[in-house]
């Protein structure tokens, strides 16, 4: 397998309500909460929604080399509902960013961990839901950062 190409990603965590990004480093081995955004979900279909348009400025400014979006597969490994309207998203994004590649990784887990590592630092209520979207973020870029340097 080819090492990983230098640079930065991009981590997102698509929720109904927020998005939840993350970056990585240019050697791609940390990933850090980086901004929430809120889902504009008023666009006319023809229009780029408001948090997609912060998401290509997001990208541009840190030059990123890709995007990692979570794909909230069940836990039986299907994909539901919401599998459906991330990928309608990630879809979106891909028209929006091009060249930059967009990839979709599974996500299983990755609110509840950030949740629960969140909690144990003691972080709970308005706070935690105000930056549980990036924690999640981090978790599902980190962990595909962790499983590209395995493949390597």
């Amino acid at each position: 397998m080819a090492e990983l190409t230098r640079g930065v990603r991009i981590g997102v965590d698509v929720g109904q309500v927020r998005v939840g990004v993350s970056r990585s480093d240019p050697d791609g081995i940390l990933a850090t909460p980086l901004v929430t955004l809120a889902r504009d979900n008023t666009a006319a279909p023809d229009a780029v929604p408001s948090d997609l348009a912060e998401l290509a400025a997001l990208v541009a400014e840190h030059e990123a080399v890709g995007v990692v979006v979570g794909l909230p597969v069940n836990l039986a490994g299907k994909h539901g509902p919401a599998a459906v309207h991330v990928k309608a998203y990630a879809d979106r994004l891909v028209d929006v960013i091009a060249p930059v590649p967009v990839t979709l990784t599974d996500e299983r887990m990755s609110t509840v961990v950030a949740s629960r590592r969140l909690a144990e630092r003691g972080v709970r209520g308005k706070r935690q839901r105000a930056v549980v979207d990036q924690a999640a973020a981090v978790e599902i870029l980190q962990s595909w950062l962790d499983a590209q340097r395995r493949r390597t």
